[in-house]
């Protein structure tokens, strides 16, 4: 036996059209199911496994199946969803932003169908040797597979998606098996593309408003001047010294710098339960809301005091590969606060934005502009400071009152003593 002579073979051979179809396949089963209870699956592994165990059902002899899901994410460029007919739930990977350069997915037939416009390859698996074509089909052909075939899944405005098929029953796929897998694949898209978007919408959501806040917008709460009251422990970091250094630093390199000390405070928040609601310069906001087992606020206290812990711990670290390298160093200050804010959706009538205002938003923002004035890394209002009990394992000390803009009682603040190197943002020291 020789390769397969045609780089894109044709799925379907000269044949009258009335051989396409024969009556096991029952095409309008398949299509109706995707158009009323498939199009209300909410995850794409859900479609997937629930489209082949249909296929089956009617008699396509499907043994394994990879559907490839283009997504606009700021990290993932693909989810590939891997269906097999031995009862397994559906294995899903994901591709990151660059994957599409490596030599593994160059060399495989989504390449073709997707960088190359390919609209369908089959490859008869039982009648090939080497060379093959794609090292996937000399996989496929080991593990009995005797038949494959891949078609593009295109969506509005072009956007192209992959999947494949692949069996291993003696002889392949008929030619009604392929048709029928061709004549779904409209429908098949036209429920992959809303699902899609819905993903996207979510991304989009977590991305830029956080995932509480997204949640809340996907389920309808999008009214300006719609909110809650909401008792939570405010968080409010921002740099020191960052105006000289955006007067010198280049663009790219200003930009990596302020990626570094973000990633470094928002994974720390979230890590601990916190919600960022906005980036504001070089500064953040964030809150961690008091739930009813947490009235008091001492859990949402602690978790963010550790969150402050490791997110300090982190940009030490991070100012010790830049010193390694002879780049600038950061520094910067955290204030909490605990308070009743208004959650909710307000702005223009064309520009929303879900934030907390209140008297305690401008205290804690007060509150951090002491850091700077007493050159201490983090401070805390005295509210926030009779939340955290004396055993608890973030030490708060009083450092008095001071006066802060814009009111006219001087305020009570604490430091959170931190280990030196932390409390400096130096290198930690070598054990």
């Amino acid at each position: 036996m020789t390769a397969d002579p045609s780089p894109h073979p044709p799925l379907f051979p000269d044949c009258p059209p009335h051989l396409l179809y024969d009556k096991g396949h029952d095409v309008g089963a398949i299509l109706g199911w995707l158009l009323q209870e498939g199009r209300q699956c909410t995850e794409a592994e859900t479609l997937v496994d629930e489209f082949g165990r249909r296929l089956n059902a009617i008699g396509v002899p499907l043994a394994r199946s990879v559907l490839v899901l283009q997504l606009l994410h700021p990290q993932i460029r693909s989810m590939i969803h891997i269906w097999r007919d031995d009862g397994e739930p559906v294995e899903t990977v994901l591709s990151n932003h660059g994957d599409e350069q490596t030599e593994t997915y160059l060399k495989s037939p989504f390449a073709t169908l997707v960088e190359d416009g390919a609209q369908g390859l089959r490859f008869r698996l039982d009648r090939m040797s080497a060379p093959w074509p794609y090292p996937i089909l000399e996989d496929l052909a080991a593990q009995g597979m005797t038949d494959y075939a891949a078609m593009a899944v295109l969506f509005t405005g072009g956007r192209r998606n992959a999947i494949s098929f692949a069996t291993g029953r003696p002889g392949g796929f008929s030619v009604a098996d392929l048709a029928l897998l061709d004549a779904v694949l409209p429908a098949l898209g036209a429920v992959l593309e809303t699902l899609a978007l819905r993903h996207l919408a979510a991304t989009v959501l977590d991305t830029y408003v956080g995932r509480k806040t997204g949640a809340r917008i996907l389920s309808g709460d999008i009214r300006r001047g719609t909110g809650a009251n909401v008792r939570a422990v405010l968080w409010y970091c921002d740099l020191r010294g960052f105006t000289p250094l955006a007067d010198r630093l280049p663009r790219e390199e200003l930009i990596a710098l302020l990626n570094g000390y973000f990633e470094s405070m928002g994974d720390a928040v979230e890590r601990h339960g916190g919600e960022i609601l906005k980036f504001i310069g070089d500064a953040m906001l964030a809150i961690f809301p008091l739930t009813e087992a947490d009235e008091r606020g001492t859990a949402a206290a602690n978790r963010a005091l550790a969150a402050a812990t490791d997110a300090l711990a982190t940009m030490s670290a991070q100012n010790a590969e830049r010193a390694a390298w002879g780049q600038p160093t950061l520094r910067c200050g955290v204030a909490l606060h605990v308070g009743e804010v208004m959650y909710g959706n307000i702005g223009s009538t064309e520009r929303l934005d879900f934030t907390v205002i209140g008297p305690a938003v401008n205290l804690v923002s007060r509150i951090e502009g002491l850091c700077g004035r007493l050159d201490r890394t983090v401070l805390t209002s005295a509210d926030f400071a009779a939340l955290v009990p004396p055993d608890a394992p973030h030490r708060l000390e009083c450092i008095g009152t001071h006066t802060v803009k814009g009111l006219v009682e001087p305020v009570e603040v604490f430091e959170l003593q931190l280990r030196p190197w932390v409390a400096a943002g130096a290198t930690p020291p070598i054990t």
